[in-house]
């Protein structure tokens, strides 16, 4: 388990912060998959440090909810207060709202740290309105981007891999939990191109968890040969990533 109350709390806001128009993006790819109605209620499951909660508020014009266990990482979030949202403490296993109260669960990046999974899907099904969605941005160990920088860490693709399970396993748990999943990945290009020197700037922060996982020697020699990189090759353009997005409805 990632400490997000340690280093990565620390780290996070700097590596990993999200430029409004990638907020735009995917609350555009997030908009195209839930009710059209409005307002929704929508639940931040894993908020962090709140890099979406009020765009999620914004974008549904109903109470957004993030519910985050780190207390760093919450802080964090509270520093930038919005009318629509409340930051709560809790977690998937125990999500501090009623019974059907929300109709859009957002878990971006925080399924794979749920230590129960089975049982937390249960709760974001207790706690979608019939007919709601759980909108599961995440990796697949079957599903694997090919990052640019895992030429630089030789063990991250194993590792990033060995984080997640592959689309059928989870689609099986959502099936156990009472949600029913979409029979593929949606595909989202959220993002924007960055250069090599942005890119190793934000690397550079170590906020990605892969880092937790590799040897600190490989870390070492990937960030200098990286770094050496974008020194030769600054304006190299990276471009943006295809991201996989899983739908769950719970049934009406």
């Amino acid at each position: 388990m990632v400490d997000y109350d340690g280093r990565m709390g620390s780290v996070y806001v700097a590596g990993r912060a999200m430029p409004a128009e990638v907020v735009r993006q995917w609350m555009a790819a997030f908009a195209a998959q839930a009710p059209e109605r409005r307002p929704l209620d929508v639940l931040d499951l894993g908020s962090g440090t709140g890099r979406l909660t009020p765009g999620l508020a914004a974008e549904f014009q109903g109470r957004a909810y993030g519910v985050e266990p780190a207390e760093r990482m919450r802080l964090a979030a509270e520093e930038a207060p919005h009318p629509g949202v409340s930051y709560l403490k809790g977690s998937a296993e125990e999500i501090p709202l009623p019974e059907a109260s929300v109709d859009v669960v957002l878990m971006f990046l925080s399924f794979h740290h749920f230590p129960d999974p089975v049982r937390a899907l249960r709760e974001v099904r207790r706690v979608l309105r019939p007919g709601g969605v759980a909108l599961m941005r995440s990796q697949f160990s079957d599903l694997m981007p090919d990052l640019f920088w895992y030429e630089y860490f030789p063990s991250a693709a194993v590792a990033d891999a060995g984080m997640f399970r592959s689309l059928g396993e989870v689609q099986a748990v959502a099936r156990e939990a009472g949600l029913e999943p979409g029979e593929d990945v949606v595909r989202v290009v959220a993002g924007v191109p960055r250069t090599l020197r942005e890119s190793y700037e934000r690397l550079r922060w170590r906020a990605f968890s892969t880092f937790e996982y590799l040897p600190e020697d490989e870390v070492e020699a990937g960030f200098a040969k990286l770094a050496e990189d974008a020194e030769r090759d600054p304006e190299r353009v990276i471009p943006v990533d295809t991201s996989t997005m899983l739908v769950l409805t719970r049934p009406v």
